[in-house]
């Protein structure tokens, strides 16, 4: 059983540009937790996280493999270590936070705290507004609730973790690609039917994914379709590479980098 990690290709509304396996793929073996989101919907690591254990609990149950794939690593950790116990936010806060311009944001973040305004890019509106929205709400910063976890299933599963760090040119020049395939195979009639939804906020995370503003641009008359292709270039080699370093040095040491140059010595990284 393959289970979706990456956080773009839960939404059912982005199926080509969040690049998820096609209909033939999931039809090879069971694939879990793709396209299950509604766009409109919040979803976050925790939620995933407890998705995913239900998911691999069942797939254990029916003596099948659970394999994880995807590039969220948020999300992988959340699920094996756990996540820190912040309460639920006060609506109201959230809803003013939110609302508030992000130089605004930030200043007010400084006041309360100052060791997350200085570490966050000032521009960064979602993390700044996470790091208010939680002190404002509970009374303790972030970093204090991040210091303890809980529910990760680390400690009662058995990883057989593999890291596949291709060679950088290769895969920015596949990245260019694939975002020319998908513009020209259905991405932009995506985007159309995102913008025709009236109950989706502007604020929705699947706004946020790449190709989703720089194609809004170009139907708006912003700028023109290959203008549009070369931001959405642009914002996915910068993530690849924030995904490349993360990958590359967040994971424990132990876990296994692979070139992905040779298939078969990555099949015995993995066991198979």
């Amino acid at each position: 059983m393959v289970i979706n990690a990456d956080s773009a290709q839960v939404y059912a509304d982005l199926r080509v540009l969040s690049a998820r396996p096609s209909p033939a793929d999931e039809a090879r073996v069971p694939h879990r937790l793709f396209g299950h989101v509604d766009g409109g919907r919040g979803y976050s690591a925790a939620a995933w996280a407890v998705d995913a254990k239900a998911e691999i609990d069942a797939a254990q149950a029916a003596e099948q493999l659970p394999i994880l794939v995807g590039g969220t690593g948020l999300y992988l950790r959340t699920l094996l270590d756990g996540i820190a116990p912040v309460p639920e936010i006060d609506a109201a806060i959230r809803a003013d936070v939110r609302a508030m311009p992000v130089g605004e944001a930030h200043s007010a973040l400084t006041a309360l705290d100052p060791e997350a305004a200085a570490r966050l890019n000032p521009a960064d509106t979602t993390r700044i507004a996470r790091a208010l929205e939680v002190v404002r709400s509970t009374g303790r910063t972030l970093r204090a609730w991040q210091t303890e976890r809980v529910g990760g299933i680390a400690e009662r599963v058995t990883l057989t973790p593999l890291v596949l760090l291709p060679d950088r040119e290769w895969l920015m020049a596949r990245c260019d690609a694939r975002l020319a395939a998908m513009f020209d195979g259905g991405a932009v009639d995506e985007v159309r039917t995102l913008l025709a939804r009236d109950d989706l906020p502007p604020t929705a995370p699947v706004r946020l994914a790449i190709g989703v503003r720089e194609i809004v641009g170009w139907l708006a008359g912003s700028w023109s379709r290959d203008e549009a292709l070369a931001r959405a270039r642009l914002a996915t080699r910068q993530y690849a590479k924030r995904q490349y370093t993360w990958f590359r040095n967040q994971p424990p040491p132990d876990w296994p980098r692979d070139d992905g140059a040779d298939a078969d010595r990555a099949l015995a990284l993995l066991g198979a």
